[in-house]
C-alpha cells in the first residue's frame, strides 16, 4: 500500500508537474490515511470503504481538525484513489460520494494603493535596495506567487515588449504584462548588479534568492514604512488582483492574469471588489447618507 502511495507521488511530480509543496502535502495526507488503515486492519486499498472514510472524518472532527484541513485530506484521498482506478489497481473510488465539510470563506487580506506606494519608495541607490524595490514591483505588477518570483531567470524578462514569462503551478507557462514602473525598477537593478543571465533575483551570496528571504524582506519593509499589519508576498498578489478587477470589471482577464486554472479560484475577488464598492457608496452616494 505504501508503494502505491510512492508511485502516486512520483506521478504528481513527473506527469502532473505539481510543485514540491503540493507533492509533500499529498504525501502527508496519504501517510495519515495509511496509518488509519493499519489501525483498522485494512490490508489493501480495495478493502477501504466509504464507511471507513466517514469514520476517518469523524476522528478528525473529534480532534478539532479544521473543516478546511479535512477538505484537503479528502481531496488528496480522492485524487489518489482515482489514480488507482485509472491504473486498474482499484475497481471504484469510494471517496467520490463523500460529503465534505463546509468552510467559511476567508477573504484574503490586501493593501491599498497608498500603502503600496510607501513600500515602493526608493530609499537609496544600494544594490540591495534596488533589488528589493524591483521584487515588490514585479510581484505587484504581475500578481506573482512568491515561488514564481524566486524561480525567475533574467531571460524571462522582456523589457522591450513589456512582458514576463512565468512558470506557474503545474508547470504551466504564462506571459503577463510587466508595468512600466516594474520595467524601470528591474532595469536599474540589473544594471547595478551587472548580471545578464541565470537567476534574476540574487541574495548577498550571489545565489538565487529564497522564498523565506523574500517573505522576511517584505514584512520588514512594510513595518519600516508604518504598516501595522503583518504583510507577506501573497498580499501583494491579492492587491494586484483586486485593483485589476476594480479597474477592468473583467473576471476572466483577472483569472488569466493570476494563472488560475479555475474561475472559482478567482471569484473570491468579486467579494473584495464589492467591499470596496460598499465603502465608496457609503461615502459618496446621496442615498447612503444618514438622515439627521
Amino acid at each position: 500500500m505504501n508503494k502505491q502511495i510512492d508511485q502516486f507521488i512520483l506521478y504528481l511530480k513527473v506527469e502532473r508537474q505539481y510543485a514540491l509543496n503540493t507533492q509533500q502535502a499529498y504525501g502527508r495526507d496519504l501517510l495519515q490515511l495509511l496509518d488509519f488503515t493499519h489501525q483498522h486492519g485494512i490490508n489493501s486499498w480495495a478493502d477501504l470503504t466509504s464507511e471507513h472514510l466517514n469514520l476517518l472524518v469523524m476522528n478528525m472532527r473529534h480532534h478539532d481538525i479544521s473543516g478546511r484541513t479535512i477538505r484537503r485530506h479528502l481531496s488528496s484521498i480522492r485524487g489518489f484513489l482515482t489514480y488507482l482506478v485509472n491504473q486498474n489497481l482499484l475497481s471504484s473510488n469510494c471517496a467520490l460520494g463523500l460529503q465534505t465539510p463546509k468552510v467559511a470563506q476567508n477573504l484574503p487580506k490586501t493593501l491599498d494603493y497608498d500603502q503600496l506606494l510607501q513600500m515602493l519608495s526608493l530609499r537609496s541607490k544600494k544594490l540591495s535596495e534596488l533589488r528589493d524595490v524591483a521584487i515588490v514591483e514585479a510581484i505587484y505588477s504581475c500578481a506573482l506567487r512568491v515561488s514564481e518570483l524566486v524561480g525567475l531567470d533574467v531571460n524571462d524578462v522582456d523589457i522591450d515588449q513589456g512582458f514576463l514569462s512565468v512558470m506557474g503551478k503545474g508547470g504551466k507557462m504564462r506571459h503577463t504584462p510587466l508595468g512600466e514602473s516594474a520595467q524601470q525598477a528591474i532595469t536599474h537593478y540589473l544594471q547595478k548588479a551587472g548580471i545578464d543571465q541565470g537567476a534574476l533575483f540574487l541574495n548577498n551570496r550571489q545565489a538565487r534568492i529564497s522564498v523565506r528571504a523574500v517573505q522576511t524582506m517584505i514584512k520588514k519593509r512594510a513595518l519600516e514604512v508604518g504598516i501595522k499589519i503583518n504583510v507577506h508576498p501573497h498580499m501583494l498578489r491579492h492587491a494586484a488582483a483586486t485593483h485589476f478587477l476594480q479597474s477592468s470589471h473583467d473576471l476572466r482577464s483577472v483569472q488569466e492574469f493570476l494563472g488560475h486554472e479555475s474561475i472559482k479560484s478567482t471569484q473570491v475577488y468579486t467579494h473584495l471588489d464589492f467591499l470596496e464598492l460598499s465603502k465608496v457608496y457609503d461615502k459618496c452616494h446621496p442615498r447612503a447618507k444618514k438622515l439627521p
